[in-house]
């Protein structure tokens, strides 16, 4: 075969199986789709012109005043909350009384296609924490009504979270909840050299796993994928969820967002892109309500770091809460099936509505204040009588 036809031979190939793959993709996402209602999207615009998409879940009786800002973490999307019950934390704070806010940050989900002059590689965490963050609050608010919302962050999320509470936005929260955020990085030579992989993976245009979770998300629970430990708990969560989750929550990874975490683990930093603010060092000067949330064997965020991570944050309403076998759980959990492990909507779930629930202004009381204030208002301008 001369070089001519094997060429013509290969590049057909090579359609071909890319085809086969589309194909198979495009199964994959229709037949593990989410079978629950969709909730309602609402886009904002942030001030460098980015739209992002928000999904909403609003309480059939609203109880609190202050709406939940569900925010999702690396390489992940808006199903990291609003899954399937009973794996859906979204779905539990609506039965509690929470209007939620299911987030997608620029460039992931939804919230893909970026405004002319901006690129998605170059995204960064401060983006994240200047932009997307500011947006998002004054949307949830505005839609409520409220005052002030609640942060849950998982991950990523929480590390947005944390930075964004130390800027102007911060007395616009009503607390902040972090699941699994690694506020100080873990020596862990394996997770360093996968953040190395992925950000010489993502050049030039970043890393899009999701096509590659979507091709492998049929197989999983009959197989474990190597290094998956590093993720979730396995033994943790069933395989027909695994399915569900690599098929619908997985999504890529901005370049310099890889380059950013390359960055704290290598300098063991939690800072901004350039290094001049320091926003380990601001949690020491936070004043609102923190829950810092973690699993017992999770390797991104282990206990022994979550712990220093508390012991930082200089709030005076502040909580410490890690999930495992020895304070008496289910099982011991990993960094992802504190989300979706089985034993999650039992133990996980209930705390994060306790502790919102404990922190939340009833919106009975929201309302009588505001009557009360009116009452105040209206005796205060009354005109004295007449002299007879």
């Amino acid at each position: 075969m001369d070089a001519a036809r094997w060429t013509s031979w290969l590049v057909l190939t090579v359609l071909a199986l890319a085809v086969v793959n589309a194909v198979w993709v495009l199964a994959v996402r229709w037949w593990y789709r989410l079978r629950t209602t969709p909730p309602e999207q609402l886009k904002t615009r942030c001030q460098d012109g980015w739209e992002l998409t928000v999904h909403v879940r609003r309480a059939a009786h609203r109880r609190f005043e202050e709406p939940v800002l569900l925010c999702h973490g690396l390489a992940a999307n808006r199903c990291t909350f609003d899954f399937e019950p009973p794996y859906s934390l979204a779905h539990a704070l609506t039965d509690a009384g929470f209007d939620c806010f299911s987030v997608e940050w620029r460039g992931i989900g939804h919230s893909r296609r970026s405004p002319p002059g901006l690129h998605w590689p170059d995204v960064t965490v401060d983006d994240l924490v200047t932009q997307d963050a500011p947006a998002l609050i004054a949307l949830a608010l505005a839609q409520t009504g409220a005052r002030r919302a609640f942060w849950v962050g998982h991950s990523l999320g929480g590390l947005v979270g944390y930075a964004t509470a130390q800027g102007p936005e911060g007395k616009r929260l009503a607390g902040l909840l972090a699941l699994g955020s690694p506020v100080f990085f873990p020596p862990d030579p394996l997770i360093r050299r996968l953040i190395y992989v992925g950000a010489r993976a993502a050049w030039p245009r970043g890393f899009r796993n999701e096509w590659l979770s979507r091709t492998l998300a049929p197989f999983l629970g009959y197989v474990t994928l190597p290094l998956s430990d590093v993720i979730i708990n396995p033994k943790h969560i069933p395989p027909t969820t695994q399915r569900k989750v690599y098929a619908n929550m997985m999504a890529s990874m901005s370049r310099n967002v890889l380059r950013q975490f390359q960055d704290w683990i290598d300098h063991d930093a939690f800072r901004s892109f350039d290094g001049s603010v320091d926003w380990r060092a601001g949690l020491s000067r936070l004043t609102l309500p923190v829950m810092v949330m973690g699993g017992s064997v999770d390797r991104l965020a282990p206990p022994k770091n979550l712990r220093a991570q508390y012991e930082l944050v200089g709030s005076p309403d502040k909580k410490l809460h890690i999930f495992g076998c020895e304070r008496g759980d289910k099982m011991d959990y990993g960094h992802g099936d504190l989300l979706f492990g089985t034993g999650a909507p039992l133990e996980i779930q209930p705390e994060v509505r306790g502790w919102l629930e404990a922190r939340a202004t009833p919106l009975a009381t929201r309302i009588r204040d505001e009557a009360q204030g009116e009452s105040v208002t209206t005796q205060a301008a009354a005109p004295e009588p007449a002299a007879s």
